[in-house]
């Protein structure tokens, strides 16, 4: 997601609707897929089957791509690890590439995978990948699919050899929002923040929504740092809202190990991103919210092993997913978490998993006094509304253009 990463040169360069169901994993008739009534065309790929003679399975080649790298103890590192458990898949060859910008570097990328490498299945995760560079790729090679991390697929507008998927892993922000309120003990909470898109937005929100359930005079201070791997900001930003009483530092960077070893360094607690940091603040990493992509990509590479594809209609073009799905996951409780915010953290999760939970309901008011949900009105978490988020919940100190 970041531009700061310089490219390292590899071989490859120097050769040269919404859900028709609810979410990717909430229903399994997803996961099955839509049996088309019509056979895919001739420009869908050659998909793996089973030989009548051997009973062996052809391999499907997977590429990933990331904007910086694999150890990241973040976002890209999340990625690496969910590429590493599909390659286990016997059926399944993968190739990557690490610290690739959010410029046209990475349509050379995705070239090179597909030309020389065989790549018939990609997956781009940086969310400036999108467009306009997966998109023009996609008209370029209409029989490679390419599954982008976060970008949201329109009917009609882009290439149907195009998806998207993304996890709600704001439903583990909103448990970890109850936990640091249980934790806090100034009321004010930290989130260090890259850009203001929807995404982020709404782990700002959810995080913020799930302390104030628990207490609803909690604030959480945000800082915009401009970009998603800029360290030196990112610890500013740390210092700065710890020398104004915060306590408790969360965050949704590319890389949050400055954030947690700044917070652990200055004696407060943090809350983890993307993947496991506990071992970066011992003694104050309360929880986090992680993904679990090793499950998704397992998924779609069984779809695609079965012959389904986004362009015969047996993937689905937007995919999503929550705790109950297997999208993401919640850290392990640190040593220094309550019986108390146990119980809550887990009695929430629970909603979560049964699916009674819904974080966005009405009357819910912005910062600045605007009522964004009306009273008796409610959004799901599959409803595409939340993916246009714009606003910053009452309780939020900050904006959401910064």
């Amino acid at each position: 997601m970041s531009t700061r990463h310089p490219l390292h040169l590899n071989r490859r360069q120097i050769i040269r609707g919404i859900l028709a169901t609810t979410a990717f994993g909430v229903s399994s008739r997803l996961w099955t897929g839509c049996t088309p009534n019509t056979p895919p065309s001739a420009t869908t790929p050659a998909t793996p089957t089973n030989s009548a003679s051997t009973g062996a399975v052809k391999p499907i080649t997977m590429g990933f791509i990331y904007v910086g790298p694999k150890d990241d103890y973040g976002y890209n590192q999340a990625h690496a690890l969910g590429k590493e458990g599909v390659s286990k898949l016997p059926w399944v060859k993968t190739v990557e590439q690490a610290n690739v910008p959010e410029t046209t570097e990475v349509q050379e990328a995705m070239r090179n995978m597909i030309e020389q490498d065989g790549a018939t299945v990609l997956f781009p995760t940086s969310f400036g990948y999108f467009d306009p560079h997966i998109l023009k790729l996609a008209q370029e090679y209409p029989e490679v699919q390419f599954f982008h991390c976060g970008g949201l697929y329109v009917d009609g507008k882009h290439p149907k050899n195009v998806g998207s998927y993304y996890g709600y892993i704001d439903e583990a922000q909103y448990i970890a929002g109850i936990v640091a309120a249980h934790t806090t003990k100034t009321g004010k909470l930290g989130f260090v923040a890259a850009k203001p898109i929807p995404q982020l937005i709404r782990n700002i929100n959810s995080f913020t929504l799930g302390a104030r359930s628990v207490n609803p005079k909690i604030t959480t201070q945000v800082i915009f740092t401009g970009d998603w791997s800029l360290p030196v900001k990112e610890a500013e930003a740390a210092n700065s809202m710890i020398d104004q009483g915060v306590d408790v530092l969360t965050c949704h960077v590319d890389s949050p190990k400055v954030v947690m070893e700044t917070a652990e360094k200055r004696g407060v607690f943090c809350s983890g991103y993307h993947a496991n940091q506990a071992i970066l603040a011992p003694k104050g990493y309360i929880t986090g919210a992680e993904w679990d992509w090793t499950n998704v990509y397992s998924r779609y590479a069984e779809m695609i092993r079965d012959g389904k594809t986004l362009m015969n209609g047996g993937i689905s073009h937007l995919v999503r997913g929550g705790l109950k799905d297997g999208f993401c996951k919640l850290s392990n409780y640190g040593s220094v978490v309550g019986e108390a915010a146990k119980k809550d953290a887990d009695a929430a999760k629970a909603k979560f998993i049964d699916g009674s939970m819904v974080i966005y309901k009405g009357e819910l008011k912005d910062n600045t006094g605007k009522t964004v949900v009306a009273s008796a009105k409610e959004y799901k978490q599959e409803d595409p509304e939340l993916e246009k988020m714009n606003w910053l919940v009452e309780g939020v100190l900050g904006s959401a253009t910064s």
